[in-house]
């Protein structure tokens, strides 16, 4: 075989990006990470700057690509946030904000500017939105594009000549390839193989500019992830990387599906698992960061209400994704916690320990239940609905609101511990929520596979096998995102055949986390409560309607 070769996977999240050098059995030799700014010019919007990203992505491929020869590193795989980026015909910055500031040009995933544009599209009932679960989410691109026609026309609207998401924009910056990833159209623009884009749908709501010449400011070319891009890198983006020119570049994934990618296609012979010789229809990947998103793959298009999809080769080429998500649960439990008066001593006993405050609040419950009892029957009276920033499956209701039940006169260190169960064990009823509306339209899920940042939560992922029946799979390399990243470099550069044999050989089962049958009717008691807490805010909002 002769020296090794490598691949590089980039995963451009909110906050950072970085970089992994992963070799062709799918080993992170080394990862690092540079933050990114985010501007808040007013309420609801997030905005960032797509030079800054991409000088942090050039540092962070430098860094881990140091110790090799260039020669070794054969391909690149990009992941992003769905952010939208805007560039003139020049490709330079346009301004997304009212001040006009040039270099801040992304709006965010994130960012709920366009959420009354949202609304509007909603209502055209148009049919592309069969495939959005009914709704148009205001994190989509169609609304942000037409907040921005209506609020920055002259400035914004008028000059811009390429609208990317942004994991495309950096495979155009690596490449100089226009082609825009499935992945990124599919999932997050109304595009739908093999027809591609509906005219009547652009039309019907206001923005008929972007069918000139092909659609070519939203993409005329579109590819499935891990396809190779134009000639590979540029000389230009070679030597801004430090790496050869050619060197290959697949067409990219949003994040969440990179880490889609990275787990759900493990080889699982020899841990006695249900979906063992099952197909990998049978598998949903769940990446749990500071939002989660439940993504399982299908033979034939599924429609489930309130899940997106079925969106076709949108993470494996040739299966349907359907992609449930709660939009916010790593940032849940921080506010739930960090929000709570017994906080500061939380951190205090903390670093005492020289632990962090979520391995000590594990540690505090367990000392709570006693010996040989489980956590989990300790929040039998503390009930949690964490749609506390809206319901995104299987409701696809944004303006619903968190509640918590059973709350009383004291807050103790101990009552800082019961909520944070509470609203552990809320997030894993809700994943419950949305396997129930994906197994009654067809899905048949036996085994979740999680990654992200809450996957290295032991309570979180214990609860999450718990409360949904379902073992739990934890990958070997805990950054799964940014080997789903790398598996895209390993394709382009026909290290692989398929996406499929890729994830096989890259992604390696960690550890098993099976669920306590001991529990079983508390949670099937606790999820009653669950789905009773729905109803009720349901009522208190029509009886606040009427008034």
């Amino acid at each position: 075989m002769g020296e090794e070769v490598y691949y590089v996977g980039v995963d451009v999240g909110t906050g950072s990006a970085r970089a992994a050098l992963v070799t062709r059995e799918g080993q992170i030799k080394t990862t690092t990470e540079e933050p990114l700014n985010i501007w808040r010019p007013q309420p609801e919007h997030y905005v960032q700057s797509s030079s800054e990203i991409w000088q942090r992505c050039c540092t962070v491929i430098k860094r881990v690509t140091r110790g090799v020869q260039k020669n070794q590193v054969l391909g690149i795989g990009f992941d992003a946030t769905c952010s939208l980026v805007v560039l003139d015909q020049n490709f330079q910055p346009v301004s997304v904000t009212q001040d006009g500031d040039p270099q801040q040009n992304v709006v965010m995933w994130m960012d709920h500017r366009a959420a009354e544009q949202a609304a509007r599209i909603t209502n055209t009932n148009h049919r592309v939105l069969s495939r959005v679960g009914g709704v148009m989410s205001q994190e989509m691109q169609p609304p942000k594009l037409l907040w921005l026609k209506e609020n920055l026309k002259a400035s914004c609207w008028d000059k811009a000549a390429h609208f990317f998401d942004l994991p495309d924009f950096l495979s155009w910056k690596a490449t100089g390839s226009l082609t825009r990833s499935l992945c990124t159209l599919v999932c997050k623009w109304t595009y739908c193989p093999p027809e591609g884009w509906d005219d009547s749908f652009w039309i019907s709501v206001g923005l008929e500019d972007l069918l000139e010449n092909n659609f070519s400011k939203i993409g005329s070319v579109a590819a499935p992830p891990g396809s190779p891009l134009g000639g590979g890198l540029t000389a230009e983006a070679a030597s801004d990387l430090g790496l050869n020119p050619g060197t290959a570049v697949g067409a990219s994934l949003i994040d969440a599906h990179a880490g889609g990618l990275g787990v759900i296609g493990a080889d699982v012979r020899g841990f006695n698992l249900p979906c063992e010789h099952q197909p990998i229809t049978s598998r949903m990947a769940m990446i749990c960061g500071t939002s989660t998103c439940h993504m399982a793959v299908s033979g034939r298009a599924l429609f489930v209400p309130g899940v997106w999809g079925p969106y076709l080769s949108a993470m494996v080429p040739g299966l349907w994704l359907n992609e449930g998500g709660q939009s916010a649960t790593g940032r849940l439990i921080d506010h739930m916690v960090q929000g709570h008066a017994a906080y500061p001593q939380l951190q205090e006993q903390a670093q005492l320990r020289g632990e962090n405050v979520y391995t000590h609040l594990n540690r505090h419950l367990g000392s709570m239940a006693g010996s040989g009892s489980a956590a989990d029957l300790l929040g039998s009276s503390l009930h949690v609905w964490p749609d506390f920033h809206g319901n995104r499956s299987p409701l696809a209701d944004p303006s619903l609101k968190g509640m918590v039940v059973g709350l009383s006169l004291t807050h103790t260190l101990e009552d800082l511990a019961l909520l944070y169960l509470a609203t552990i064990q809320a997030l894993a009823l809700g994943t419950l929520h949305i396997l129930d509306a994906m197994r009654e339209t067809g899905h048949d899920i036996s085994t979740l596979f999680l990654c992200g940042g809450l996957s290295k939560n032991p309570l979180f992922v214990q609860v999450q096998a718990n409360a949904t029946g379902m073992p739990v799979v934890l990958p070997d390399q805990m950054e799964a995102v940014l080997v789903g990243a790398a598996v895209l470099g390993a394709c382009a550069s026909r290290g692989y055949s398929t996406i499929q044999e890729a994830m096989e050989r890259m992604a390696k089962v960690g550890k098993v986390v099976q669920p306590d049958p001991s529990l079983k009717s508390f949670y099937e008691r606790k999820y009653k409560v669950f789905l009773q807490l729905f109803s009720h805010q349901r009522e208190y909002q029509a009886l606040m309607d009427h008034s």
